[in-house]
């Protein structure tokens, strides 16, 4: 990625194409991930081994729509992003098509020209009341 505003259409792309050395190519070598379920995993092995079953199973047809919201520049070749995403599950998923928004927030760092993610965590929108997901409208923040 030459800017950290690449990163939300790398992430959507290699994630959409089922390409999980693709998706590791984004990521730092030491960095964290927490996924929309809470769970937390180091380095980008660790990362790409959480992805790879899910790619091959219940979201083998699933694909990602992301909509960058922000990029804060906060030191010299570090940066912070959110974005939207909206995954759409496929037939091969238990519960069947299906859609979830979560939102993305993103640490990336520059090394050697190009930026990585250094961090990333994912929260699924839900109804702090219910518990319940909720789908945002889209065009609106």
């Amino acid at each position: 990625m030459d800017r950290p505003e690449d990163a939300a259409a790398a992430f959507q792309a290699a994630w959409n194409a089922h390409d999980m050395a693709a998706l590791g190519a984004l990521i730092d070598k030491d960095a964290t991930f927490v996924n929309r379920f809470g769970h937390y995993v180091r380095g980008v092995d660790e990362i790409v081994a959480l992805h790879v079953p899910i790619h091959e199973t219940i979201y083998r047809d699933s694909t990602l729509e992301n909509e960058l919201i922000d990029v804060d520049h906060i030191a010299e070749g570090a940066a912070v992003i959110h974005f939207w995403s909206r995954l759409s599950a496929g037939t091969a998923h238990p519960a069947g098509p299906h859609q979830v928004d979560t939102m993305i927030l993103a640490v990336l760092t520059k090394k050697d020209g190009s930026w990585r993610i250094r961090a990333l965590e994912n929260v699924t929108l839900s109804n702090p009341r219910t518990g319940a997901a909720m789908l945002r409208d889209l065009g609106r923040p």
